[in-house]
C-alpha cells in the first residue's frame, strides 16, 4: 500500500510462485529482475511451531535470508530485512538498545538472530535490519483483529496476560518507516521499527475494547502462566529508538495514536469477515 501510494514500482511473489528457501530460485529471480532494493518481509512466524521444528524455521528465517543478502550483493541492491524483539531475552526493565546483547529464549528467536548474523557477514555495507514487534493491521491474523472480534461478538469476559510488556506496532507505520529510511538513504545498520511507548497485552486489549466501543471492564488481567505455551516469550521487549536520532527520520509515533487511526479499518475488516 505504501509503495503504491508513492508510485514506487515493485514486484513481489508468494510461496506458490517461488520459495526464498530455494537458493537457485532466489539468485535466478533476483538476477533476472535486477532490483535496486530488496525488502524481505517473509518469515516463519509460528513461534510455538518452531520449538518442535527449528530446522524448518531456520531454513526460512535464516538460510533464506542469507540467500537474499547474497543475491542483493550480487546485483548491488540495497537489502532491508525485518527482524524481531525476540532476539532479546526480555529480562530487563529498560528499553533494549540496537546494540544490546541478544539472548533469545526461543527457537524462533534463535533463527531470527541467526539471520541478523548472516546479513552482517554477507552484506553489511548496504543492508538495513529493522527489528519490530507486536504487529497488527486490518490484514491477516493478529491480536488486534482477534480482540475486535471478541469485543463486537458478545458480552463475555476476555482474559489477557498482563506480565508481558512490549510495543503494539501498526504495520502501516512500519512500512512507512522502512520506505522513508530507504528513500532518504539513512545510514545502513540496525534500527528498531516499533511504535513509541509501551504496554502490556492487557493494556493493549483495553485500548482496543475502548476504541471499539465495547465495555473495557470485560478485559480481565491474568498471568502468562494461565496460557502455557511451548515457546518462551520475552517478558519485557520494549525496543529503544536511539538509533533514529541523527538519521533524518523521526522515531515512530506513539502506539495509542497509531491504534486509533488503524481501528476503523480493523473494525470494518472484522465486520466483513463476520
Amino acid at each position: 500500500d505504501v509503495l503504491d501510494s508513492r508510485g514506487i514500482v515493485f514486484v513481489g511473489w508468494n510461496r506458490e510462485q517461488g520459495s526464498i528457501s530455494v537458493e537457485s530460485f532466489v539468485s535466478g529471480y533476483v538476477g533476472q529482475i535486477k532490483p535496486k532494493v530488496i525488502v524481505n518481509c517473509a518469515a516463519w512466524t509460528d513461534v510455538d511451531g518452531a520449538e518442535s521444528d527449528e530446522a524448518s524455521a531456520r531454513l526460512v528465517n535464516a538460510d533464506a535470508v542469507g540467500y537474499l543478502a547474497a543475491a542483493a550483493k550480487e546485483c548491488g541492491a540495497v537489502f532491508a530485512h525485518v527482524s524481531t524483539d525476540y532476539v532479546f531475552s526480555g529480562f530487563g526493565d529498560v528499553p533494549w538498545s540496537e546494540s544490546g546483547e541478544r539472548n533469545p529464549l526461543s527457537a524462533y528467536g534463535r533463527t531470527k538472530a541467526a539471520a541478523e548474523d548472516l546479513i552482517s557477514k554477507i552484506y553489511p555495507g548496504r543492508a538495513y535490519i529493522f527489528r519490530t514487534a507486536w504487529l497488527y493491521s486490518a490484514y491477516g491474523k493478529n491480536f488486534a483483529k482477534t480482540m475486535v472480534k471478541l469485543a463486537l461478538r458478545d458480552e463475555a469476559d476476555v482474559s489477557v496476560v498482563t506480565d508481558q510488556v512490549g510495543q503494539p506496532t501498526f504495520a502501516g507505520d512500519l512500512a512507512t518507516q522502512i520506505v522513508d529510511s530507504i528513500v532518504n538513504e539513512i545510514p545502513f545498520g540496525i534500527y528498531h521499527g516499533t511504535n513509541s511507548g509501551q504496554a502490556s497485552w492487557f493494556e493493549f486489549a483495553q485500548e482496543i475494547f475502548c476504541l471499539a466501543g465495547a465495555d473495557v471492564v470485560r478485559v480481565k488481567p491474568v498471568g502468562s502462566d494461565a496460557f502455557p505455551r511451548p515457546a518462551k516469550r520475552p517478558a519485557y521487549s520494549v525496543l529503544g529508538h536511539d538509533k533514529w536520532v541523527g538519521s533524518g527520520i523521526d522515531e515512530m509515533r506513539d502506539w495509542k495514536t497509531a491504534l486509533a487511526e488503524a481501528m476503523p479499518a480493523i473494525v470494518s475488516a472484522m465486520k466483513a469477515e463476520g
